[in-house]
């Protein structure tokens, strides 16, 4: 028997931290897990107003890193703590930056993946914004490459769980893609 519900949810989702610069070159980011590729080049992020909103519409440009399980109080701090509240909201968290080579915003250099993108469009609806960015660039640590590849074994992203509100790891591999399905062929 199955039971019916007003409202579904895609989970579990990735999180992600929104890095950006303000018009005077502070640094804010914000944890978004509403956000999802478009395409091989394209990524779309879902945002409420935040400070990191208004940067978005006023430098172009961001990057995006994967919240790490070493890193997890961190990335949910900055998702629960505003920059215009807290002055020292980056400073608080731990993290530091370095200017991405490719975009005019920061890079995480506690997080070892980042994703940098321009901004290609902004849109109000329902009360949230979407930002739809030009993924134009991505960098990582050597220490979560195997063969020069991302390895999500030593990366540790987490994931949120919509349904109970609540990070998770990521499980092991359980078949190819692309592949596995082949045995019913």
């Amino acid at each position: 028997m199955r039971k019916e519900f007003e409202k579904g949810f895609l989970t579990p989702q990735p999180v992600f931290i929104v890095a950006t610069y303000d018009e005077k070159g502070n640094v804010d980011a914000m944890n978004a897990a509403w956000c999802g590729q478009v395409g091989l080049n394209q990524l779309s992020i879902s945002l409420s107003p935040h400070t990191t909103t208004e940067n978005l519409k006023n430098q172009k440009a961001f990057t995006v890193s994967f919240a790490t399980k070493p890193q997890i109080e961190a990335c949910d701090y900055v998702g629960i703590v505003s920059l215009s509240k807290v002055k020292n909201k980056m400073e608080k968290s731990g993290f530091t930056v370095t200017k991405s080579g490719k975009v005019n915003a920061p890079i995480i250099d506690q997080l070892p993946v980042a994703i940098e993108c321009k901004v290609l469009s902004i849109t109000e609806e329902y009360g949230e914004t979407r930002v739809v960015g030009e993924i134009v660039g991505m960098s990582a640590d050597e220490s979560v490459l195997t063969n020069g590849k991302v390895d999500l074994d030593k990366l540790q992203p987490v994931m949120f769980d919509s349904s109970i509100l609540c990070y998770r790891e990521i499980g092991a591999n359980v078949g190819g893609a692309w592949n596995v399905g082949k045995k019913l062929m």
